[in-house]
C-alpha cells in the first residue's frame, strides 16, 4: 500500500530540519520502505517540509514509520497528513 506523507515544519525551524538530517536519512535508508521522498521548499528555496511516499503494509505502518522518523521525534513539524495514494504516472 502506497502512503503519501505531507510534513509542514514549524515556522523558523530550519536549523531543526539541517541538525537531524543525517538521522532522517539514515533511517529512510535502513526502514527500506520509502518508495520516493524529498523536501519541500519555500520561496527562497529552503526545505520547510518534506513529501514522502511510503510502501508498506497499511496505514498503521505508515503512521509507526512516521512517528520514529527523526524528524518527528525532533519536534521539527506543524503538521503531519497521511494519505492513502495511487500511482498512475511514473
Amino acid at each position: 500500500m502506497l502512503i503519501a506523507l505531507y510534513a509542514k515544519d514549524k515556522p523558523g525551524a530550519l536549523q531543526v530540519r539541517k541538525d537531524n538530517r543525517d538521522a532522517h536519512l539514515g533511517y529512510i535508508d535502513t526502514t527500506g520502505v520509502v518508495a520516493m521522498a524529498g523536501p519541500l521548499l519555500d520561496d527562497a528555496g529552503e526545505m520547510c517540509g518534506s513529501l514522502v511516499v511510503l510502501d508498506v503494509e497499511d496505514m498503521a505502518a505508515a503512521k509507526a514509520w512516521a512517528a520514529d522518523d527523526p524528524y518527528a521525534k525532533a519536534g521539527l513539524f506543524a503538521s503531519v497528513e497521511l494519505t492513502a495514494w495511487k500511482k498512475v504516472i511514473g
